[in-house]
């Protein structure tokens, strides 16, 4: 039986984003004149920008931090956003299987294109600003038999669509937080992915 699709988080699983994306909140802080902590932002990571807006600004204001946090994020983004290790081997590994890829993020699309043109990774399909239980419902609607993700709501996500799920520590997120979140494997960052896969394309697809 064919093994379907493979889904990838993009922040922190494919790409390094936190440089960026903590300096953008700085910019954002200095601009608006409220004080976030740059820590909790961290210990966040991969939440929908809006969602982390919220924890700073009253709901009428999230919209206007988010334009002004765009602004900041997409010139980082595209000057210096930098591919993990073994991201782009681990992409090439499953289009070398004659699988497809499937980038699915939170991320925003004004600010997905241009850390994929900065990093040099590119993928079958991308789908953005979802996030948690919504990456479930992606993930079922294109077939995908693996998801490789870095925080607890991704392995979340990939158990729920019965997914082989893959934890990696690259983010903010250790191997005992990702197990306990339902990773059916982790590592310790994307170099190991394609060894796992060849061995793993011998058994029966999940699906």
């Amino acid at each position: 039986m064919k093994w379907g699709p493979v889904g990838f988080d993009l922040d922190m699983t494919l790409i390094d984003s936190r440089p960026q994306v903590l300096e953008a909140f700085a910019a954002l802080s200095v601009e608006t004149g409220v004080v976030i902590d740059l820590a909790e932002v961290d210990a966040r990571l991969g939440l929908k920008l809006e969602d982390e807006l919220g924890y700073w600004f009253p709901s009428c204001a999230v919209r206007g931090a988010a334009a002004v946090f765009r602004r900041h994020y997409v010139e980082l983004a595209a000057r210096s956003t930098t591919a993990l290790p073994g991201a782009r081997e681990a992409l090439a590994a499953v289009g070398a299987a004659g699988s497809r890829s499937a980038i699915i993020t939170a991320k925003h699309e004004v600010s997905v294109m241009p850390c994929l043109r900065a990093s040099g990774l590119t993928a079958d399909m991308v789908f953005c600003f979802v996030h948690g239980m919504e990456k479930a419902d992606v993930l079922r609607s294109i077939g995908a038999s693996v998801y490789v993700g870095d925080t607890p709501a991704d392995m979340a996500a990939g158990r729920a669509a019965d997914l082989l799920t893959i934890g990696v520590t690259t983010g903010s997120f250790g191997e005992a937080a990702l197990t306990q979140a339902g990773a059916s494997f982790t590592m310790a960052s994307l170099q190991a992915f394609p060894s796992w896969y060849t061995r793993i394309l011998g058994t029966p697809d999940p699906g």
